[in-house]
């Protein structure tokens, strides 16, 4: 699916495919036809965007090997599939890495710092040139926001500067050897050195900004406790891209000590980041032992079109405040939307039918 803004230019609606990631391609097409291809059928669409999330050895293997990447190609034609966005937030061939909510969510290592990075966004942005559309200006790799912020020290910085200005080069050749363009999102989150607008800005004082950029998640933003017209401003000022969105809501309790009981359903074992207006930042299940002073947002999904349960709410009204920023102006604020397939409809609720923007499929 795609969005056409009031400009003209098109804005890609894509939706994940799953939440283990496909050790091999005979795998992937299993994930193309067990969810993707439903989810175009329930949708009644003629093409359906997804994004992707191939673990490392599988892209190192696509990336080397034409042929393979031709018929993954073949297989989502087929289909009535779309590739315009991957993901390499996660670093994990099993899955099993990172807080929960599957491939969005990382817990960051290897960071930044680390050539494995590197190496495993460029495999991504080689397969990626080849799965594009051919009316497709250019796509976007997702990664994390750099590492994670309570272990960043300058041996950290200085090594990510350098592997930086490798990724930059490295984007470049693609685009030289292909004559297309991939573009890299940077997720700021909860506890990433990548986290609220000001460290974003900094961070991107020095970088190629014609090829790195950000990838919003929504949620993220949300916990942040930034006005989300505030935070897209000093990005905009900063001269940062929004190379992507991910429209997704988090969690909030505004009395904690009331909502306790509905809160430790969310506790799963894994990490789940808890924010406070006044920057305070803890686990959930910490949190909840300790109860500090509310409202609470929690890095949690929530699906756009269900409500938690009571005393809880979403931050629904975070998540469409972005997107009325990104879409309301002269162009478009992001190519890229990504959107979980019950949600899209949400969409039209927006604002955003005519004449600012028109679903085209």
């Amino acid at each position: 699916m795609r969005l056409r803004h009031h400009s003209g230019r098109v804005v890609h609606l894509t939706h994940g495919t799953a939440v283990r990631p496909a050790r091999d391609l005979p795998a992937v097409v299993e994930q193309l036809d067990a969810y993707a291809e439903a989810v175009r059928s329930r949708l009644d669409v003629d093409t359906l965007g997804v994004s992707l999330w191939l673990p490392p050895t599988l892209a190192a293997a696509l990336a080397i090997d034409g042929r393979s990447r031709t018929r993954l190609r073949a297989e989502l034609t087929a289909r009535g599939l779309e590739v315009v966005t991957l993901s390499g937030v996660p670093y994990a061939e099993g899955g099993d890495e990172g807080s929960e909510g599957g491939p969005d969510r990382s817990d960051g290592d290897p960071d930044w710092s680390d050539p494995a990075r590197l190496e495993y966004t460029l495999d991504l942005a080689r397969i990626l040139v080849d799965l594009l559309p051919d009316d497709a200006v250019r796509g976007a790799v997702t990664t994390i926001g750099l590492g994670r912020a309570d272990d960043w020290d300058e041996a950290k910085q200085k090594a990510c500067a350098r592997i930086l200005g490798r990724l930059s080069g490295g984007l470049a050749e693609v685009a030289w050897q292909t004559g297309r363009a991939v573009r890299v999102g940077f997720r700021p989150g909860p506890g990433a050195v990548l986290d609220g607008s000001a460290s974003v800005a900094a961070a991107f004082t020095r970088v190629d900004k014609d090829r790195l950029g950000v990838s919003l998640d929504l949620a993220a933003l949300a916990c942040t406790w930034e006005e989300p017209g505030a935070y897209l401003d000093r990005l905009a000022g900063a001269g940062v891209s929004v190379i992507q969105a991910q429209v997704t809501a988090a969690l909030q309790a505004d009395d904690p000590a009331a909502a306790a009981e509905a809160l430790r359903g969310y506790v799963h074992g894994r990490h789940h980041p808890v924010t406070t207006p006044d920057g305070g930042r803890l686990d959930l299940s910490d949190a909840l032992r300790d109860l500090p002073a509310g409202p609470w947002r929690v890095l949690t999904p929530v699906p756009l079109k269900e409500q938690p349960p009571a005393p809880l709410r979403a931050t629904t009204e975070v998540w469409r405040t972005a997107v009325r920023r990104l879409m309301s102006g002269d162009l478009p604020g992001t190519e890229h939307l990504d959107i979980e397939a019950q949600g899209a409809t949400e969409l039209a609720d927006l604002g955003l039918s005519p004449p600012a923007v028109h679903i085209s499929c």
